[in-house]
């Protein structure tokens, strides 16, 4: 087993932490915020995701999971660093690199007094060639040492799903790392033993790109079927069977997730990546021409659908979900964040009803609310009764799919517009006061 050190305390950071915690591993959490640091001390995990609570609370009864904001103390400890820092987007639309590099000096500056041998293994999402461009010379920079001989490096991408997270770290679906040097390399490997996956070992270039790859096919299959799903409404067709019968095509290995007619792609990876594949296909010479097509295909949807809203004609409006999918606290680009902000910006009223964001409100998490940056004063528009958002509404925009919201919400298309961005129902065409984004 291995002694491991995570830089931070965020989604990916917190999910990885425990779930190799849970695996045997001794872990090491490490973050600047010392309210997620003393979060993670009591047993309790910063943000919202299902079964982490019981997670973090178990390895850190079991002495496998603790956290520090001294990095020192976190790099003397271990024997391998993940960074699962945040990279978000620059005005330019190019990856952010500046909280990732902070912590490669931060920790080159903690090697240079360590003698053993120490990995370091970037997580977070960079476009290929950024380990080698910019966190290696940071490395270098501050420890004084080389890479691949002095220190070890790798890159190692998740392809966590939030809402889903813990069975994906077990079950991920694809494992793929780079390496610079073979230390690292077996250290990867053996973080994977017992996966059921082929574990592709390659260059780092090569794991950054497939890591972009994946995210930017997943936003392109999202437009797709949303483009299916709006011409086959057109022509009187229900486009989600036509996708459901596409998809029946195992052999073409297309994922039914993300090929289903619907609202626009959101959260914290896909606008991001996009964006940022589509900056370094401009910065060399590459075509971009899908890649400035899905951005602005993603965009028409939230269009779309504030026109369908807008057509209803009321000023008052119930979101039944304001996170970027179900399951989730996160708000990070939810295209529900920019359909709120839209519609409050032509005077609507806009409350909402999302379990998930009201739990991370109700418990005061460090992260609530995290991504927020459309809607005003979004804790006191937060309803905690459906039945009251939908009684208060002139009409109801069902934003996200919850399972036990299904009965009232068919209730309230006899006395109400009802707008549907999820397809609440498998039956229901558009008629009447229904409205369904692309059926």
């Amino acid at each position: 087993m291995a002694r491991i050190s995570i830089f931070g305390i965020g989604y990916v950071g917190v999910v990885s932490a425990a779930c190799l915690a849970r695996d045997g591993h001794e872990v090491v959490a490490v973050d600047v915020d010392p309210g997620k640091v003393a979060s993670i001390a009591a047993g309790r995990s910063p943000i919202v995701e299902e079964g982490i609570d019981d997670l973090v609370r178990e390895t850190v009864a079991s002495g496998r999971l603790r956290a520090t904001t001294d990095t020192a103390e976190a790099i003397a400890a271990t024997d391998a660093s993940l960074v699962c820092v945040g990279t978000p987007s620059a005005e330019d639309g190019s990856v952010g690199l500046g909280y990732v590099t902070a912590v490669c000096e931060q920790i080159g500056a903690a090697l240079a007094a360590k003698d053993a041998f120490h990995s370091v293994v970037i997580r977070s999402t960079i476009v290929p060639g950024s380990t080698e461009r910019a966190c290696i010379p940071a490395l270098e920079r501050a420890s004084g040492k080389r890479a691949g001989t002095g220190f070890g490096v790798g890159y190692y991408p998740e392809f966590l799903r939030e809402s889903t997270a813990i069975a994906d770290h077990a079950d991920p679906g694809l494992v793929v790392f780079g390496a610079l040097d073979a230390a690292t390399g077996d250290l990867l490997e053996g973080l994977n033993a017992g996966v059921d996956w082929p574990i592709h070992r390659t260059d780092l270039a090569t794991a950054e790109m497939v890591k972009y790859t994946s995210n930017t096919w997943r936003a392109v299959k999202v437009t797709f079927a949303n483009e299916i799903g709006n011409i086959a409404k057109a022509s009187g067709i229900d486009g989600q069977s036509v996708m459901e019968i596409l998809c029946s095509d195992t052999k073409a290995a297309m994922s039914p997730y993300f090929m289903r007619p619907g609202f626009a792609f959101g959260g914290s990876c896909l606008p991001k990546d996009v964006r940022a594949l589509r900056r370094l296909a401009e910065d060399t010479g590459g075509s971009h021409r899908l890649l400035d097509a899905v951005l602005q295909s993603n965009e028409d949807q939230i269009a779309r659908a504030e026109a369908l809203v807008l057509a209803s004609g009321a000023r008052s409006v119930g979101f039944v979900g304001i996170s970027f999918k179900p399951g989730t606290d996160d708000l990070r680009e939810s295209p529900l964040v920019a359909l709120a902000a839209r519609l409050i910006a032509r005077g609507v009223d806009v409350r909402v009803y999302d379990p998930f964001v009201q739990e991370a409100f109700d418990a005061g998490t460090p992260g609530a609310g995290r991504g927020n940056e459309g809607v005003p004063d979004l804790a006191e528009r937060m309803e905690n009764s459906l039945d009251a958002l939908i009684e208060a509404s002139g009409t109801v925009l069902v934003g996200n799919f919850y399972a036990g919201a299904v009965d009232a919400l068919e209730r309230a298309v006899d006395s109400r517009p009802v707008v549907d961005l999820t397809r609440m129902n498998r039956t229901r065409r558009s008629d009447g006061a229904y409205s369904g984004i692309c059926w």
